[in-house]
């Protein structure tokens, strides 16, 4: 079920899940989210603290979590009851499912492809033992 919930686009939104997500399971810092999140992603994307914390702020504002006295931070009942309507949605706050059209696609694709160009900038050394596959999905895009 996360593996659906995951995508590049829509970000705010769904790093707002994410840190909620990670939340309902036990109270954590700041760099205790960044850590789930990359876990929980797989290792394909690892949000920025020019992310979570300004993310974090707006939430403890909004009162759906709070900082506690150790640093970590918490779910509130708000926060809890918004993670259950991501979970178990009547109405989805975003959508669930895999892009519906060719442009979706495209777009996830072209997401993907920017990290990985961004990996072969900054840690060429992670990409060589997925070389061939890369090579692979490019050979059966291109036939497309």
């Amino acid at each position: 079920m996360l593996a659906a919930l995951w995508g590049f686009g829509r970000r705010r939104r769904r790093l707002r899940f994410w840190v909620l997500y990670t939340l309902k399971h036990s109270p954590s810092t700041g760099a205790e989210i960044m850590d789930e999140v990359e876990r929980m992603s797989f290792g394909l994307w690892r949000p920025s603290p020019g992310s979570i914390y300004p993310l974090l702020e707006q939430l403890s504002k909004e009162g759906v979590i709070r900082k506690r006295d150790d640093g970590k931070y918490e779910l509130t009942e708000k926060g809890r009851e918004e993670v259950e309507s991501f979970l178990n949605p009547v109405f989805p706050p975003f959508s669930l499912q895999a892009p519906r059209s060719v442009d979706g696609v495209l777009d996830e694709i072209s997401a993907y492809v920017s990290y990985l160009e961004d990996l072969a900038r900054t840690k060429s050394d992670s990409l060589k033992p997925y070389s061939s596959r890369i090579k692979e999905l490019a050979e059966r895009l291109s036939k497309l």
